[in-house]
């Protein structure tokens, strides 16, 4: 099992438990949260506090949920980057376009005040 989904109160949590968000892993990734879009899941935080890498298809599938969030006027929230994954995004120049938390909790925090504020 690559991912733990669990549907929270009033958002959807989606653990990535591998420790690369690569080629083997991302696929599947971005299948489960257009699966989730599709069922009306419009508020997703994406945990990758177990991530210590990253390449450019975990980084396609990271938009593709910021922007199946977005289209449905939902939230989407980045939560718990390890060093070199959060290095990726701010390379990449992401941590402009994402709503990043340093961990799960803040994460939580965040897309609740986001939920309270719409």
């Amino acid at each position: 099992m690559d991912f733990k989904i669990d549907k929270l109160d009033g958002f959807t949590l989606v653990q990535v438990l591998k420790e690369k968000l690569d080629t083997h892993v991302a696929p599947t990734l971005k299948s489960e949260l257009v699966l989730l879009s599709g069922n009306g899941e419009k508020n997703i935080l994406l945990d990758l506090g177990k991530c210590n890498y990253c390449d450019s298809s975990g980084l396609s599938a990271i938009l593709v949920a910021n922007r199946l969030c977005k289209n449905a006027d939902g939230v989407f929230v980045l939560a718990g980057l390890q060093p070199a994954v959060e290095r990726l995004i701010s390379v990449s120049q992401l941590d402009s376009v994402l709503n990043i938390a340093p961990s799960l909790n803040d994460g939580t925090e965040m897309i609740r005040k986001a939920l309270e504020s719409n």
